[in-house]
């Protein structure tokens, strides 16, 4: 590694570190966090939810994509059902993802286009996840994954690329003189696992989440035969992106 690829990713790691520059707009995220933690009374949660129409649209919308899909029978017609099915994680990792990618929204160009091109493909993984899902399910009636903790592993398949990218853009928006996209390029290649790692760390997710990853990535192994990570693991692996290739 190079000394400037040594300092920008000591800078990139700094930045990752903060909440409130990667995720942005926080009010609603934060007292949503505390009253899942705390199990709070579900009309508490759905209050919370409430104030921002956009997020709730949103965790409505993908309350229903597994159910779209065939993997779930039942369709939520309010955000109260929405709620009540998606359980705590679930509730909290797409408020995160919607909360990230409106912040994506606000990069300037080029980093805004790139960063949009990783999550248009995460949401095309979380696609071909929960179809995988849906057969696997259909071949082995005793597979018990759920669909949505499946989806946001899916939409998290590429979190380090993510938020090493928008830590980059936010980094030179910030330098007299920008840095070369092609040293950010080399820092995501060579250090994809500890850019992940450590933006799960520093951004509060669930250890399931980040245990489920690292099997994904085949970082790790699991003896769990109900492990979404198994699943996602077979799509990364088809598509290439694996971060340590079987």
């Amino acid at each position: 590694m190079t000394t400037l690829e040594q300092k920008v990713l000591s800078q990139v790691n700094e930045i990752i570190g903060s909440e409130e520059q990667v995720i942005g707009r926080r009010g609603i995220l934060i007292p949503l966090k505390k009253a899942l933690i705390n199990e709070a009374d579900i009309r508490i949660i759905i209050d919370i939810v409430s104030e921002d129409p956009a997020l709730a649209a949103h965790l409505l919308l993908r309350s229903n994509t597994a159910q779209t899909a065939g993997v779930v029978s039942t369709k939520s017609r309010s955000i109260k059902d929405a709620l009540i099915r998606l359980g705590q994680i679930n509730i909290y990792r797409y408020a995160f993802s919607f909360y990230l990618k409106e912040r994506l929204d606000e990069l300037t160009e080029p980093y805004k286009k790139l960063v949009h091109g990783y999550w248009k493909l995460n949401e095309m993984i979380a696609t071909d996840a929960i179809e995988l899902l849906r057969h696997e399910q259909e071949k082995n009636s005793n597979l018990r994954i759920d669909a949505d903790e499946m989806q946001t592993l899916a939409l998290f398949s590429l979190f380090g690329q993510v938020i090493a990218l928008t830590a980059f853009a936010y980094l030179n928006s910030e330098l007299d003189r920008p840095v070369s996209l092609k040293v950010i390029k080399s820092i995501i290649d060579t250090h994809q696992h500890t850019l992940s790692i450590q933006a799960f760390e520093s951004l509060g997710l669930d250890y399931d989440l980040r245990n489920e990853f690292m099997v994904a990535h085949n970082l790790q192994e699991t003896i769990n035969p109900d492990s979404a990570g198994l699943i996602l693991r077979q799509i990364l692996s088809k598509r290439g992106l694996l971060i340590n290739p079987l």
